[in-house]
C-alpha cells in the first residue's frame, strides 16, 4: 500500500473519532474524492483495525460509523505544517480586521499543542518556527474596516441563540445612528464586512438586509427569539453575487484574449463558473451573479485583454476605464 493510502486511512480513523454523529459512505466519498466502492473498502479497513467501531443508523436511515473517543488519542500527532497553517490563518484574520476570530484561532492552537507530549512538542518546535518564518503572508493593501470586537461577540451569541438584536446603526449619509431591530443570520466578509439580517416585522421575516459592521455603534441582544428560515443558506446567498452587493443574478460571459488566458485560469471568478477554451487560445468564463460594480472594479485590472460579452450594462460600465494591459503584478 502506498504511503498516501495509509495516510488516508489514518485520517478516516481520526474523522470517525472526532465526529459525534459518525461518518457515512457519502462523507468518505466527499472527503477523499473516491468512488463508492473505494469508500466501502476504506471503511472496512478501518473497522478491521478498530473492531470497537460503532455502527448506527441516523434519523434519515443513513448508516454511520464512529470510533469511541478514547481509542485514537495515543496515535494522534500534530505536524509543523498543520500548526503553521493555523498561525497563517490567524494572521489572515488579523489582516482583515477580524481580531476576535484571530484570537480564537490562536487559543485553539494553544489548546491543541497542550495535548502533545513534551518530547513531541520539542521535536516539532524548530520546524514550526522555520515554517512560520518561511511562509510569509502578503499584507492586504489599503485600509481595513475597524470592527468593535464586543459588538461582533454579541452578534455571534445572538446568531447562535436565535435572538433578535437591537443595533445602533449609522447608515449611509446619516450623521447619527438609528435603532434597528434585526434577526441576525450571519456575516459576509469582503472588502467590507457585513451583518446579514432578516426583517422582524410580521410577514417580513424573509426579507434580507445588510449592515456594515464598522457602522454599528451599539448592540443589544433582546430576550425575544426568532425562527430561522429553514430555506435560507448563507453560502448559496453569497454565491448569488460577485461580491457583497446584492443584485438580481444575471448571465455573465467574459472572454479573455490568448495573451491573458493563462493568467485568468489562475482565478476562480465564481464558485459555479464554466470555462471554455477557444481554438485561438482565448478563454471564456460563464456564471450567474449580481454585483456589477464590483465586477467592474475587478475587470479594470485586465484592461483591454478581456471582452464583456454579457451583460451589455457591464460592458457599457467599463468602457470608459479600459486601459492597456501590462500583465498582472
Amino acid at each position: 500500500m502506498r504511503f498516501e493510502k495509509a495516510e488516508d486511512l489514518l485520517n478516516l480513523a481520526f474523522a470517525m473519532q472526532s465526529s459525534s454523529d459518525g461518518v457515512s459512505l457519502t462523507d468518505i466519498i466527499e472527503m477523499f474524492d473516491v468512488s463508492r466502492r473505494t469508500a466501502m473498502r476504506m471503511r472496512d479497513a478501518v473497522v478491521r483495525v478498530y473492531p470497537q467501531a460503532e455502527e448506527r443508523t441516523d434519523e434519515n436511515r443513513i448508516k454511520r460509523w464512529r470510533i469511541p473517543s478514547s481509542t485514537n488519542g495515543r496515535h494522534l500527532a500534530l505536524t509543523p505544517d498543520e500548526l503553521a497553517t493555523l498561525d497563517m490563518a490567524a494572521k489572515a484574520f488579523n489582516g482583515r480586521g477580524l481580531n476576535l476570530q484571530a484570537k480564537a484561532l490562536r487559543s485553539l492552537c494553544g489548546k491543541i499543542k497542550s495535548f502533545q507530549k513534551y518530547e513531541a512538542s520539542r521535536r516539532i518546535e524548530p520546524d514550526l518556527e522555520a515554517l512560520i518564518e518561511a511562509e510569509g503572508l502578503a499584507a492586504r493593501p489599503g485600509p481595513k474596516p475597524k470592527i468593535n470586537p464586543e459588538h461582533l461577540h454579541a452578534l455571534r451569541e445572538a446568531i447562535k441563540a436565535c435572538r433578535i438584536v437591537e443595533i445602533m446603526y449609522r447608515g449611509k449619509g446619516k450623521k447619527e445612528a438609528e435603532v434597528k431591530r434585526v434577526a441576525p443570520y450571519g456575516f459576509l466578509y469582503g472588502h467590507r464586512h457585513y451583518l446579514v439580517g432578516g426583517g422582524t416585522e410580521k410577514g417580513r421575516e424573509a426579507s434580507r438586509y445588510h449592515f456594515i459592521l464598522s457602522q454599528i455603534e451599539g448592540v443589544s441582544v433582546t430576550k425575544q427569539g426568532f425562527r430561522r428560515d429553514p430555506t435560507f443558506n448563507l453560502q448559496a446567498y453569497a454565491e448569488e453575487s460577485f461580491g457583497i452587493w446584492k443584485e438580481k443574478p444575471v448571465e455573465i460571459i467574459w472572454k479573455f484574449t490568448r495573451r491573458a488566458a493563462d493568467a485568468a485560469k489562475d482565478f476562480v471568478f465564481h464558485p459555479n463558473q464554466k470555462i471554455t477554451d477557444g481554438k485561438d487560445g482565448s478563454m471564456t468564463v460563464r456564471f450567474k451573479a449580481g454585483g456589477m460594480l464590483e465586477m467592474a472594479w475587478h475587470l479594470y485590472m485586465w484592461g483591454d485583454q478581456v471582452e464583456v460579452i454579457k451583460p451589455a450594462a457591464l460592458r457599457k460600465m467599463i468602457a470608459p476605464a479600459i486601459r492597456k494591459w501590462e500583465g498582472l503584478p
